[in-house]
């Protein structure tokens, strides 16, 4: 017999957009409860759980109450595994690309921030109708809630540069970035005036490759970095349809050695707002 607030706690709270954190909790439960040989039934008659609720768990699609954590330790030896594991779980931040998630968490608390774009204007920079553009070209096709949802994330995502005004902001962009049309004429206006309103603060730097420069340190593709609190450096770098998160010391480290070189290879930040303000006045 299962207690009722078992059925509010797992059977009815699905979580819309599972975490990372979630997946492998539940990848966890799954394999210690494949460890001591119990199906799904058996496992969930131990914790007093339906196999649907044992299964949404184990997929990362519920969050699992404390009794269901309580009750999974129990049956599957006492480890205190699952317990700690527990005070990890985070839900799914809407707005967010699953493979985004981590770096977005430790961009909040980083102490830097470096930024090479090639294909977009960086998401920190861009305008309210430049991200509407580009959200309304995703394919597959999103709904307008969905739509909504992305587009007031990337915008709170901005307030850092405001909020966290001790932390350096660096931004490298190719000049055909800010070239690229969208909309009218207007909304590249008011594009332009974001990207030189965003970048004006003493804590932001923002440098221009030009259309004429040579080719550069980092033809490989779009490069994040950053550094946590602790010291600790990492990358991120993100193509089609996925997004890896780089915590190897060498490979981080070649990358800001990289980032480094074409900042001497970019115009100087007075040239590249010069630059910028060029292009809004050729509209």
């Amino acid at each position: 017999m299962r207690d009722s607030s078992d059925v509010t706690a797992c059977d009815v709270e699905r979580e819309p957009d599972p975490s990372d954190s979630l997946r492998t909790f539940g990848a966890v439960v799954q394999a210690l409860r494949e460890h001591a040989g119990l199906s799904r039934v058996d496992f969930g008659a131990r914790v007093r759980f339906s196999k649907h609720t044992v299964e949404s768990v184990e997929l990362g699609r519920r969050m699992p109450d404390e009794s269901f954590v309580e009750r999974a330790e129990e049956a599957l030896g006492n480890t205190g595994a699952l317990r700690k594991a527990a005070g990890h779980l985070t839900r799914g931040e809407a707005g967010l690309a699953a493979w985004f998630r981590r770096w977005a968490r430790l961009e909040k608390v980083a102490v830097s921030l470096c930024t090479y774009e090639c294909r977009l204007v960086p998401g920190l920079l861009q305008s309210e109708g430049y991200a509407r553009a580009v959200f309304e070209g995703t394919i597959p096709v999103i709904t307008d809630e969905e739509l909504e949802t992305l587009l007031a994330v990337r915008m709170e995502r901005q307030r850092m540069l405001y909020e966290r005004l001790t932390v350096p902001f660096s931004f490298i962009v190719e000049e055909h970035v800010f070239r690229r049309k969208f909309g009218n004429v207007p909304q590249m206006r008011v594009m332009l005036d974001h990207v030189l309103e965003h970048s004006a603060p003493r804590n932001v730097t923002l440098q221009i490759v030009p259309l004429g420069a040579e080719l550069h340190a980092c033809l490989d593709g779009p490069v994040r970095l950053l550094e946590t609190p602790e010291g600790r450096r990492f990358a991120y770098s993100e193509g089609q349809q996925n997004g890896r998160l780089i915590a190897d010391v060498k490979e981080v480290s070649l990358l800001q050695q990289r980032y480094d070189t074409l900042r001497s290879q970019a115009l100087n930040p007075k040239d590249s707002r010069s630059l910028l303000e060029l292009l809004r006045g050729e509209l």
